[in-house]
């Protein structure tokens, strides 16, 4: 084997130590005026980062399907139990002396919000007119309020359904109040039934006016039904009682002890109760009267069953639709087919690439660095060196690029990238330190060093 000249080595390893300077160049910003256009160098200082954020930007938004509800534009649900049958007509028969079986007295506690029931919102400023409330507008609709549906709620703009059945006014304006306050309005303001629809009796028979009498929030009583309907309208008053049906069992008062007793007038009514001024003895007259409430009643129950039914379905649909087209969006944005804002993340990043900007608001340095697993590489990173490179949006500028320069090396400068906002297309590039700069190049030139040699002493 030959040997090689020792000065043909060092002349190779001169060589190859004098281009060394071309063997690896690493990429950093650098201010000036290139071929590619002005580069200016900012700090990022609480100053500076107010006037990065100046500049124009408009998020993407999100489609209108993810701020709409399934319940919305429901609708009301039709209601009320109809007409009510006539009173069946007079027998002649045998008479007898007629007793006296009263139902008991029954204390009905305060009203509670039923299904049916209108509600008022209104603030002091209305004096109880039905108005804004805080700038939440009341429902329009025939009744000027809010109709508690056949789930119990009540459907408010901005705020959404509130349940309030079986709550009395106070505790439903509490509830009202807190569901103002979590969704940021102004909570003042009084309740108000403009229209007591739930909670009703039917006054029926030899009356004035036939028909139902509704319970407000003073108790009904019997005295006060009857005279509400018309009164008695009776040629003989021996001869003629008041039947009270409740809960399946049918009461008795003479229409003489009525008259004569005041706390026979002064019972109380409660919900669903039918009262029927009979002239007669006929006691299946009056049964026949009170089954024809009974089935009017269930009637009217199945007939809201089946709307609460149908209203569920609709709303099961809309949910499904709204799910699907939301659905159908996500998979848009997994496909790269929806148009994005994007940051760019170049560099010393642990994972170069690029940052959605997301919908709805803006992103901020912090966010693309921490959030994307992107920040600073520990071992080849310089913290001294992480820029924001933006380019001119002004024709008059072209190519002209403001690289906004951060210093991590303390700490405390990351709560100035959590308050940078990044805009569409910029590029986020972190310098590489000095000590992987020069192990790059050594890495470059290591295989030189053997190969060389070798090289020329085969030659």
């Amino acid at each position: 084997m030959r040997r090689i000249p020792f000065f043909l080595s060092l002349l190779a390893l001169s060589g190859l130590i004098a281009g060394c300077s071309t063997i690896y160049r690493s990429p950093s910003v650098t201010a000036g005026v290139s071929d590619s256009g002005k580069v200016r160098v900012v700090p990022v200082t609480p100053e500076t980062v107010l006037v990065a954020n100046r500049s124009s930007y408009a998020p993407k938004t999100l489609p209108s399907v993810f701020g709409l509800s399934a319940g919305s534009g429901a609708g009301t649900i039709p209601r009320g139990p109809g007409a009510l049958p006539q009173a069946p007509s007079t027998q002649d028969g045998s008479r007898a002396g007629l007793e006296l079986d009263p139902p008991p007295q029954v204390n009905p506690g305060p009203y509670t919000i039923g299904v049916g029931d209108v509600l008022v919102l209104s603030t002091p400023s209305t004096q109880g007119t039905a108005a804004e409330l805080s700038g939440l507008l009341a429902a329009q609709n025939s009744r000027n309020g809010y109709t508690v549906q056949d789930d119990g709620a009540i459907n408010i703009p901005d705020v959404g359904r509130v349940r309030l059945v079986d709550l009395t006014v106070d505790e439903a304006e509490a509830v009202l109040f807190q569901r103002l306050v979590e969704n940021q309005i102004d909570p003042t303001f009084s309740l108000e039934i403009a229209e007591f629809n739930s909670r009703r009796v039917a006054v029926g028979g030899a009356v004035g006016r036939p028909g139902v009498q509704p319970i407000t929030l003073t108790r009904l009583t019997l005295g006060e039904a009857l005279s509400a309907a018309g009164s008695v309208s009776v040629s003989d008053i021996d001869t003629s009682s008041v039947r009270i049906y409740r809960n399946g069992r049918m009461y008795q008062i003479p229409l003489e002890d009525l008259y004569a007793q005041t706390a026979l007038q002064n019972l109380n009514l409660i919900a669903d109760d039918s009262v029927f001024v009979d002239i007669d003895y006929d006691l299946d007259r009056a049964e026949r009267y009170f089954a024809q409430q009974i089935q009017l009643r269930e009637t009217a129950l199945e007939g809201r069953q089946t709307a609460l039914q149908e209203l569920n379905t609709t709303v099961n649909l809309r949910r499904a639709d709204l799910n699907e087209r939301r659905d159908n969006f996500r998979q848009s944005v997994e496909l790269d087919a929806v148009d994005r804002d994007y940051v760019y993340l170049s560099g010393e990043v642990r994972t170069q690439g690029r940052y959605a900007l997301p919908f709805n608001r803006s992103a901020t340095l912090a966010d693309a660095l921490f959030d994307t697993g992107g920040g600073i590489a520990k071992e080849t990173g310089d913290a001294s060196e992480v820029y924001v490179l933006r380019a001119s949006q002004d024709v008059r500028e072209f190519g002209a690029v403001t690289a906004w320069h951060l210093d991590t090396r303390n700490a405390a400068n990351l709560t100035l990238a959590a308050q940078f906002e990044l805009r569409s297309n910029d590029i986020i590039f972190i310098a590489e330190n000095p000590v992987t700069r020069w192990g790059r190049t050594i890495s470059q030139i290591t295989p030189s060093l053997i190969t060389t040699p070798v090289n020329a002493a085969v030659n």
